[in-house]
């Protein structure tokens, strides 16, 4: 590759006061421009990520790897302009001028690398000559150069560095062309202060990138492709054609959405089973071996079940991102966005909340936080408020446990209701966005500005460390949270220790007497499950259900359906597992049909009878099944529509920049399931 000659000055004679420390160096650019792939490649994986302070714009810091010298790496936000209102540019001015600490202490970076794209070179400009402004030590990186040169269009570097007066080194990121070149120069500090200013005002400034472009820019043969950014047809111009269209875009669209959650849903389900089965056998181990006793429970069945129920989800996370990564590599995710953009205008939302929205299918949190890509404030608080009402995978057990309940003869009426499921919180969602909106939110909606970039092969690389950086953002922000709730539920369900019932006893006596090591095993495990139900209604959990029943009562449920309810609150998939035990069914395997039919059979009674039934004194109540149907379209309803979700709003409250949108998203879902739920169980009725 082709590098302008210019002089230069290194790190001795940049950092003169600080010889000893490591220098810092920013990295800036428009967005699509292979900024965070160069910034991958230098770092590799040994970077942080994190949120600039009292921002929502993520700061991730690396340190230049297979260099002699260590140099300390800032990824800017992408942005189209510093001198925009938007969160990006202001982070990006801040930090240039020194305001906002992005590392250990606030101070101005040593050097500025800007990456420009070599097929769209007149925009990339504009920055360039914005950031030049700053005066600080630049080097300008022209990158996919080896795309430019396929088009038949030749950048000379040398002419450019001459007009920008300061060096520019040609790369390519993708392929790995000019890496080194960059690599050694960051660690030698060989960077020149402009010599030369462009204009101030927007007008000339984009008249004076337009004038170097025409300086700098050649065509190598009269038949090759035109740049990007020139007037004749294109392949990307001829492609946008369909994948933009009106019509024809949206088709598109749904195929390809369709595809990613079907790859999401089938592919994952592999290693989340694997998952399940370590932990599962992990807890088991865990009971066996150990002493009996509160820790031995406590790390069993509350810390190992705890991570469990987050890891679980975890490829289901990676794949999505992966898929995303991939996607926007393609070019073909900001398509999407602005075909959305049609569809979440009249709602209020811009087209910048649909990858925030479809993140939240997998998972709520890391929905939200996918948020801070959304420019205007009022547009992405309302989709932080409307992220939980997309079904998250956690929501997925206790759908099939219901539709399976009420189409048990019946799997495409099951599999409907399932899918109508999906439907109502998206058009909850979207309402909801309406409102407030229209209220709370109000507000002029900010044109959609997005570039179309052109397509290109997406890098494996790029996509898997994004991936990677994802996960790991979610395990520990969600799985602390997680893991914190697990073992508060824990001991809620497990406190206070009660003797075990007459009943259960009976059962161990029987089992004593069995003829058959069958007919034991299974008095034993009859007595165990009898056993667990009487703990877990005597539990502060159970008195916590027992409280608040009268609140559910118009939605038909029980104190039983009210402790999965309540125990559902640190994580909705807790529900099943909870019915499953409160039922005496033994087992949270909703595929298990023997488990469908005790929990379809359970039956309704007062507290005061049970607890007299369970202590041989009394006989219970007789009553009536607790899953009828209109209980079953209730239970339904409110699961679709309410938060049951605490680490949700624990991400709500600090992406939001307070607890008052937490509690206001807390407090409009629930009212918003309950009265649902209500209108399901009287349609129902």
């Amino acid at each position: 590759m082709t590098t302008a000659t210019a002089p230069n000055s290194t790190w001795s004679s940049l950092m003169p006061d600080r010889p000893d420390a490591m220098p810092r160096v920013a990295l800036l650019g428009n967005p699509n421009t292979g900024k965070t792939t160069i910034f991958n490649a230098l770092s590799g994986l040994r970077h942080k990520t994190s949120n600039f302070p009292g921002t929502t714009q993520e700061a991730r810091i690396g340190t230049l790897q297979g260099a002699a010298r260590e140099v300390e790496i800032i990824d800017l936000p992408g942005a189209y302009s510093l001198e925009l209102p938007q969160s990006e540019s202001r982070v990006c001015r801040e930090v240039l001028a020194g305001t906002l600490a992005a590392g250990d202490d606030a101070r101005e970076p040593d050097a500025v690398v800007i990456v420009a794209d070599a097929t769209n070179l007149p925009r990339n400009l504009v920055f360039v000559g914005e950031a030049l402004r700053r005066r600080l030590p630049t080097l300008v990186v022209l990158n996919m150069t080896d795309l430019a040169r396929a088009r038949g269009l030749r950048i000379d570097p040398a002419v450019l560095a001459s007009r920008l007066g300061c060096e520019v080194l040609a790369c390519s990121a993708r392929s790995g062309a000019g890496l080194d070149q960059l690599r050694a120069r960051l660690s030698e500090g060989r960077f020149t202060i402009p010599n030369r200013t462009p204009p101030g005002s927007r007008e000339g400034l984009e008249a004076w990138a337009e004038e170097t472009y025409a300086l700098v820019a050649s065509r190598e043969s009269a038949d090759a492709g035109p740049a990007r950014g020139e007037s004749a047809d294109t392949f990307t111009d001829r492609l946008d054609r369909v994948l933009v269209h009106p019509l024809w875009g949206m088709l598109v669209f749904a195929g390809v959405m369709t595809l990613l959650f079907a790859a999401i849903f089938k592919l994952a389900t592999y290693p989340m089973d694997w998952i399940d089965a370590l932990f599962s056998f992990s807890a088991h181990w865990t009971a066996a071996h150990l002493p009996e006793g509160i820790l031995t429970d406590l790390l069993a069945n509350g810390i190992i079940a705890g991570i469990g129920a987050t890891v679980i989800f975890l490829p289901q996370i990676c794949l999505l991102f992966f898929l995303i990564s991939i996607l926007e590599d393609t070019g073909y995710l900001a398509r999407a966005a602005l075909m959305m953009d049609r569809v979440l205008r009249p709602f209020g939302l811009p087209g910048h909340a649909f990858v925030p929205l479809l993140s939240s299918h997998a998972c709520a949190l890391p929905g939200i936080m996918a948020c801070r890509g959304v420019p205007d404030r009022r547009e992405r608080l309302a989709t932080i408020l409307v992220a939980p009402f997309m079904t998250c995978s956690a929501r997925i057990p206790v759908y099939v446990l219901l539709t399976t309940l009420l189409f048990r003869d019946s799997p495409l009426l099951a599999a409907l209701a399932f899918v109508g499921c999906y439907a109502l919180g998206v058009v909850a969602g979207l309402v909801s966005a309406l409102i407030a909106r229209r209220t709370i939110l109000r507000g002029a909606s900010r044109p959609m500005a997005i570039e179309l970039p052109t397509y290109k092969r997406p890098g494996l690389r790029n996509a898997l460390s994004a991936t990677l950086d994802r996960g790991w953002i979610f395990l520990k922000n969600a799985g602390t949270n997680i893991l914190a709730i697990c073992i508060v539920l824990w001991w809620l369900s497990s406190y206070p220790h009660v003797e075990p019932p007459a009943r259960a006893q009976e059962l161990r006596a029987q089992a004593e007497a069995a003829p058959t090591p069958e007919a034991r095993d299974g008095l034993v495990a009859q007595a165990e499950s009898v056993q667990a139900s009487h703990a877990l209604e005597r539990s502060y959990a159970g008195r916590m259900g027992q409280a608040v029943q009268p609140l559910f009562a118009p939605l038909g449920f029980d104190w039983k359906l009210s402790i999965g309810v309540v125990t559902s609150f640190a994580a909705r998939e807790v529900f099943v597992s909870t019915m499953a035990v409160v039922t005496e069914a033994g087992s949270d395997d909703v595929g298990d049909q023997t488990v469908l039919e005790t929990v379809a059979n359970a039956r309704r009674g007062s507290w005061r009878a049970e607890t007299l039934a369970a202590d041989g004194t009394g006989e219970p109540a007789q009553a009536g099944p607790i899953f009828t149907r209109p209980v079953c379209w209730a239970l339904l309803v409110y699961y679709v529509l309410a938060m049951q979700c605490l680490p949700t709003l624990a991400v709500t409250a600090r992406e939001a920049g307070g607890l008052k949108w937490a509690a206001l998203q807390l407090g409009w879902m629930f009212a918003l399931a309950y009265a649902g739920g209500w209108l399901a169980f009287t349609l129902a009725g």
